[in-house]
């Protein structure tokens, strides 16, 4: 009997992926761990590989496709057999008495273990989103809609004459020499890309002799086009919005001397010790947290919940958005152990091989800008958790120093944090106790 390839739930609050390419055609040969299709969920794309071997008999979704985790999108069997009509539906998740509907699924992605099309999981209800209105299906003429397309224009702004406010092929007509289209410049190519891409050429302004429109205006305005935001972007955008607006920010930012600092891990370069500015700066959060531990908290506004483990987020810039991998258990690492951890996790991220426990949990993150020349920014708090690191460069600054004017290396650190359970004074406190560490080299030469 075939076996059904489920949509993997990558984590926790994954609710449909799409699918990115297969890398699988029916008819192709399938063994166990063989990678059949690639994924784009809210935080990366992603690889799913099989847990059975056969023939991939049936592709249900294509490329492109968005469907609910644990919809089958494919069929694994042996040829000739029969696939059923209809696949098998998920199955609803247990609703324990007085408790929300809960139960525990392991995904299909990468080096996880099975697939079951009824694999348990992690549900959470939430409200029910207002469905937009359906958009106003536009009346028109047939002999209206060639014309209309002929032309190369839109329709939607010409006021019906016709029956029921319906576009007849009149008012495309008073439309057009109402437009002076009739004046319009267009080489032959630029009109025939105009129509391929869908484009209303009375929208486009022509740079070419006398105003004609070209090629490259063409061009231009299809890069203007709008373009779908990825999952990922998406998602980025709504909890963010969500963190900033639902969230009392309140920022404080102290600046670090790093002169000595840097200087004493230009020593431990040159004996091929591998330690990076980012290291000793995690390692100095990390042991901050454990004295402040309300800044490693969480809070839904009507309680406050301790995290006793510092899950440390380090959030690395890619091309297609913004992830962050998460340092478990960063408070009993090393300072080797860290910069391994880190290190591991960051080249994971660039590689687009990240895990969906690897980006998820942390308590605090860290948004480290150095390496970008930027003097001060701040960051927007990571929903759940209570404060945010922002990291800018270290610059070479005149100081006073010892009632003297002297140059030193400059770092500046701001705090986000989230004041209904921070308070000024305590946030202050938490940056300077991690500006102390920076600036305390006796402190390193210990821990390395």
């Amino acid at each position: 009997m075939p076996s059904p390839i489920a949509m993997p739930k990558p984590g926790q609050f994954t609710e449909e992926c799409t699918i990115v390419k297969w890398l699988k055609k029916e008819g192709d040969k399938v063994a166990k761990g063989d990678i059949l299709f690639e994924i784009e969920t809210d935080k990366a794309n992603m690889e799913v590989e099989s847990f059975f071997e056969g023939t991939l008999l049936k592709i249900l979704t294509p490329e492109g496709g968005t469907v609910p985790v644990q919809a089958v999108v494919a069929w694994v069997g042996q040829p000739g057999e029969a696939i059923p009509a209809t696949p098998p539906p998920p199955t609803p998740a247990a609703k324990p008495a007085a408790q929300p509907e809960v139960s525990v699924q392991k995904s299909a992605v990468s080096q996880t273990q099975t697939a079951d099309v009824a694999a348990p999981q992690v549900v959470i209800q939430k409200p029910q989103a207002v469905q937009p209105a359906a958009p106003r299906k536009l009346k028109i003429s047939p002999r209206a809609k060639v014309l209309a397309e002929r032309s190369v224009i839109n329709p939607a702004p010409i006021r019906g004459t016709g029956p029921g406010g319906r576009i007849v092929e009149k008012d495309v007509v008073a439309y057009l020499e109402a437009k002076s289209y009739a004046q319009l410049k267009i080489t032959p190519t630029a009109k025939e890309m105009a129509a391929k891409e869908k484009l209303d050429l009375l929208s486009i302004r022509g740079t070419g002799d006398a105003g004609k429109i070209t090629v490259e205006d063409i061009k231009r305005a299809v890069a203007e086009k709008p373009k779908a935001m990825s999952k990922m972007r998406q998602v980025i955008a709504q909890r963010l919005t969500q963190s900033f607006t639902s969230t009392p920010h309140f920022f404080v930012t102290v600046s670090v001397d790093m002169t000595d600092l840097v200087a004493y891990r230009a020593t431990l370069k040159a004996k091929n010790m591998p330690y990076s500015v980012t290291d000793f700066i995690a390692m100095a959060v990390t042991l901050s947290l454990k004295e402040f531990p309300a800044v490693n908290s969480s809070t839904d506004g009507k309680s406050v919940w301790w995290h006793s483990k510092v899950n440390l987020g380090l959030a690395v810039s890619l091309e297609s958005g913004l992830v962050v991998p998460v340092i478990r258990d960063a408070d009993d690492l090393t300072l080797l152990e860290l910069h391994d951890r880190s290190a591991t996790l960051v080249e994971k991220a660039r590689n687009g091989k990240l895990l969906p426990d690897e980006m998820s949990g942390s308590t605090f993150t860290m948004s480290n800008m150095g390496m970008m020349n930027v003097e001060n920014f701040t960051a927007i708090i990571n929903p759940g958790e209570a404060a945010i690191l922002a990291v800018s460069s270290t610059t070479k600054q005149p100081v006073v120093k010892d009632d003297k004017v002297v140059v030193r290396q400059i770092m500046k650190i701001t705090l986000s944090s989230d004041h209904q359970i921070i308070d000024g004074a305590h946030a202050a406190q938490f940056a300077n106790a991690i500006k102390a560490k920076l600036e305390n080299v006796e402190l390193w030469k210990t821990l390395v």
